[in-house]
């Protein structure tokens, strides 16, 4: 493993204007405190829930998708697709919103992805999306807050 690592180095999301705020570095139980058990989870321990289980799969409406640990806005709906497989799936995010790291948790290296601000776990990144990116960012749907317009 830590041959792969050395080849899948980490790296951050180019030209972000975010950087990460003092007020967003909390301790584990500030963070307890602040979400819910299944989104602490899924944002702080780097969970998945289940496929199909978000209502955010099925939203429609025209909106922006926030971080739900730090309100950073992540995602336009303008982006979102049905993927299939059962999260809400994006073909791109808005710019300087998240940074990436490799993960290794299923042997065969993914991209994962994290808020930029909070460091909050979103989901992972896969070169089977749509045109024009071609990327797929799954989303777990507890690691976001949809607004409409």
């Amino acid at each position: 493993m830590p041959f792969l690592k050395k080849i899948f180095k980490s790296s951050k999301a180019i030209a972000s204007t975010i950087a990460s705020s003092e007020k967003w570095k909390l301790s584990k139980e500030e963070w307890k405190n602040k979400l819910t058990p299944e989104t602490y989870y899924i944002l702080r321990e780097e969970g998945t829930e289940r496929a199909f289980s978000s209502p955010l799969n099925n939203e429609k409406r025209k909106g922006v998708f926030y971080c739900a640990g730090c309100n950073l806005a992540l995602f336009s709906s303008e982006t979102k697709f049905d993927s299939g497989t059962g999260w809400p799936s994006f073909w791109d995010s808005i710019k300087g919103s998240i940074e990436t790291k490799v993960d290794f948790k299923l042997i065969v290296p993914r991209t994962e992805y994290h808020c930029s601000r909070c460091g909050g776990h979103q989901g992972h990144v896969f070169n089977d999306g749509p045109l024009p990116t071609g990327k797929r960012y799954c989303n777990n749907g507890l690691a976001l807050k949809f607004v409409a317009e």
